[in-house]
C-alpha cells in the first residue's frame, strides 16, 4: 500500500473542450473520461475543433454545469443558458485526425460563440460518447475517449511541476501553475518525472493504464485566467523534457473499470515499464 504522502491531490475538468477548468473533490470516472469532462466543443465553419492553440481568449470563458446543460458567461458578454441536445441534428465535427458525428446546440450558441471568437463558430455535444475511439497505436479495441485531444485523461504529478519551477527559477523565470497543463487528475508525494515509468495506476479503487506520454503545445503558456501568452514552460520543456519530437509534461491514462475518485485517495503504481 501507498503511504500518506501518495495520493490523489486534485481533480478537473473542462466542460467544454478549450475553456477554463473546473475543480472537484471527486468525480465519476467513465470509459471516456471523468464525467463532463469535454462532452461540449466549439468548432469553426468546417466543422474543426477550436481550441486555445488558436483562441488563448476561451480561457476567459467560465463553463457551469447544471442538469440538463450548461451556464456560460465571460467578462463583457451576456450570460449563455445550453441545454445539451438530442441526436435531432448530428453535424460532422474534427478532432485532430477524428472525424465523428455530435449534436448542434443551436443557433443562440453559436451566435454567443461566433461573437466572442469573432468568426464563425458552432457549439456542439458529444451526446453518444462512445463514438470516438482512441488511437489504435496506443489504445485497445474498445477504448473510446470524449473530445479531449487522444486520451481519455491526462494525469500528472506535483513533484514534477516543482522540478519544472526550479529549473525556471533557476533561468530567471517565474514558475508556472498546474493549470497550464489542464490534467485531469494530479497526485503527488513520488519523485519528480517517476510517472515517466509508470504502466498501470490505482487511484482508490480505480485502475487505470498509463499509455502515452503527453506531448505539449503553446497553451502551456497561457494564463488560465486572463488568456495571456508567454514563452514558458515551453522553451524549458524543450531544454529538459524532449522526446523525439514531443515536449513532454504528464501522462496519458485510459481507465480500465469505472468508478468513483476523490481527492485524498491513495494512489499505487500497480505496474512499472520494463
Amino acid at each position: 500500500m501507498p503511504d500518506d504522502g501518495e495520493m490523489l491531490t486534485s481533480i478537473h475538468v473542462y466542460p467544454v473542450k478549450g475553456c477554463r477548468g473546473i475543480d472537484l473533490s471527486e468525480s465519476a470516472v467513465e470509459p471516456w473520461g471523468l464525467a463532463g469532462d469535454r462532452r461540449w466543443l466549439v468548432v469553426d465553419g468546417d466543422g474543426r475543433f477550436i481550441s486555445q492553440r488558436e483562441h488563448a481568449a476561451l480561457a476567459r470563458v467560465v463553463v457551469r454545469p447544471r442538469p440538463g446543460g450548461i451556464d456560460v458567461t465571460s467578462d463583457g458578454y451576456p450570460p449563455l443558458a445550453v441545454a445539451a441536445p438530442g441526436p435531432d441534428e448530428l453535424v460532422k465535427v474534427r478532432v485532430w485526425s477524428s472525424v465523428l458525428l455530435a449534436a448542434a446546440a443551436g443557433p443562440v450558441a453559436d451566435a454567443w460563440f461566433s461573437d466572442y471568437l469573432e468568426e464563425p463558430a458552432r457549439l456542439v455535444y458529444l451526446d453518444d460518447p462512445t463514438r470516438r475511439p482512441v488511437d489504435p497505436e496506443y489504445g485497445r479495441d474498445g477504448d473510446v475517449v470524449s473530445f479531449a485531444d487522444g486520451y481519455p485523461l491526462l494525469l500528472t504529478s506535483t513533484s514534477s511541476l516543482d522540478q519544472l519551477g526550479d529549473w525556471l527559477v533557476d533561468e530567471g523565470d517565474e514558475p508556472v501553475p498546474m493549470n497550464r497543463f489542464r490534467p485531469n487528475a494530479v497526485v503527488k508525494g513520488f519523485d519528480p518525472w517517476a510517472e515517466d515509468g509508470w504502466r498501470r495506476v490505482r487511484i482508490g479503487d480505480v485502475s487505470f493504464r498509463v499509455v502515452k506520454p503527453c506531448g505539449r503545445c503553446v497553451v502551456t503558456t497561457t494564463d488560465q485566467f486572463t488568456g495571456d501568452r508567454g514563452g514558458q514552460p515551453l522553451r524549458m520543456l524543450a531544454q529538459r523534457r524532449r522526446f523525439g519530437r514531443n515536449l513532454v509534461f504528464g501522462q496519458n491514462v485510459i481507465p480500465e473499470t469505472p468508478g468513483q475518485i476523490h481527492v485524498g485517495d491513495p494512489v499505487e503504481i500497480t505496474e512499472y515499464a520494463s
